[in-house]
């Protein structure tokens, strides 16, 4: 196939394991922009292919489409992007990623523990989050979403998961 001529939405389906419907959902997001032929056709251009790859890797990573979206803004439009512009834009999904990381650590590490939710269902929760300090914080998870107990235990001890 002629690359003056575009991708069919089948070649793309065929080459990413995508279905065709997929592919059209993401136009219909704004995250591929196919041209039309004289016959009415979409076709897309070679680059596609890998916008398309990004996108099924970064929604199993747990990227919403919009954020998705929010990345791929930084490429450039009407050209092939370049192995900079593609450099640039995983420059910043690797700074997403790594605080993904640092939580799916946090969750991993401490969800046998308080994650400040407020539940005190746990004799523990008694000594990790006493009287619901952590909603002082915030809503919802406190501690597993970054912030760290301040309060000490009536001993004068610091709580267990506190940072020294």
């Amino acid at each position: 196939m002629a690359a003056s001529h575009g991708l069919t939405i089948g070649y793309l389906a065929e080459r990413t394991g995508l279905a065709v419907s997929a592919i059209r959902y993401y136009e219909a997001q704004g995250l591929v922009e196919p041209w039309r032929n004289t016959g009415g056709q979409r076709r897309f251009h070679r680059a596609d292919l890998r916008r398309l790859s990004f996108i099924m890797i970064a929604q199993k990573f747990g990227f919403t489409l919009p954020e998705i979206r929010d990345f791929l803004k930084s490429l450039p439009g009407g050209r092939t992007p370049t192995k900079a512009d593609w450099t640039d834009l995983s420059a910043a999904f690797r700074s997403h990623l790594d605080a993904r990381i640092e939580t799916l650590e946090r969750l991993r590490d401490n969800l046998d523990g308080c994650i400040g939710c407020g539940c005190l269902s746990l004799p523990t929760c008694k000594l990790y989050n006493p009287d619901d300090a952590a909603a002082a914080k915030g809503q919802g998870p406190r501690y597993l979403m970054g912030d760290r107990p301040s309060e000490t235990v009536n001993d004068g001890n610091t709580l267990p998961n506190d940072e020294n």
